[in-house]
């Protein structure tokens, strides 16, 4: 299996998760089963089918972060010498190349970390990738599933 890129924000995240999911889901969705058990006949006890499902669920998750994070490469944004170059763990500003865009600043991290919410973009975003190697005043235009977008580059930061 390849390694998976993750900075290492991402990887705290992703093992805060998974510490979760052991100690605190995993214990609760266990005695969710034993109370559901509880109320007799299984074939037609709701409570502990979606019981049960969870607990695949949470399973299904561990094991995936598990890999995961023995997969991972872990790489700190703040280590990296890649001078004004745009490379992964990298946060950009950017202004979109039209008239009243506003300025959007995205950190590019590993597929497995990536947030919309949080302005974290995956490596394998279109954007991500068009913005890859390029540096601050640089003008880029990539292709989006809503067409073509230009953007400039304003800022490049490691932090």
């Amino acid at each position: 299996m390849s390694q998976i890129p993750l900075t290492r924000a991402g990887a705290e995240r992703l093992k805060a998760e998974l510490e979760r999911l052991k100690k605190k889901d995993r214990p609760a969705v266990i005695e969710a089963i034993a109370e559901a058990r509880a109320h007799g006949d299984l074939k037609e006890n709701a409570e502990y089918h979606a019981a049960r499902e969870q607990q695949g669920f949470i399973e299904g998750r561990i094991q995936a972060l598990e890999g995961s994070l023995g997969n991972a490469r872990i790489i700190d944004p703040t280590e990296t010498n890649a001078g004004d170059k745009i490379v992964f763990g990298a946060t950009v500003t950017l202004i979109e190349d039209a008239e009243g865009a506003e300025e959007a600043t995205w950190q590019i991290v590993g597929d497995l970390e990536a947030d919309v919410a949080e302005k974290r973009l995956a490596i394998s975003a279109p954007l991500a990738r068009a913005l890859i190697g390029k540096e601050a005043g640089d003008v880029v235009e990539f292709q989006a599933p809503n067409g073509l977008r230009v953007y400039e580059i304003i800022a490049v930061e490691y932090r």
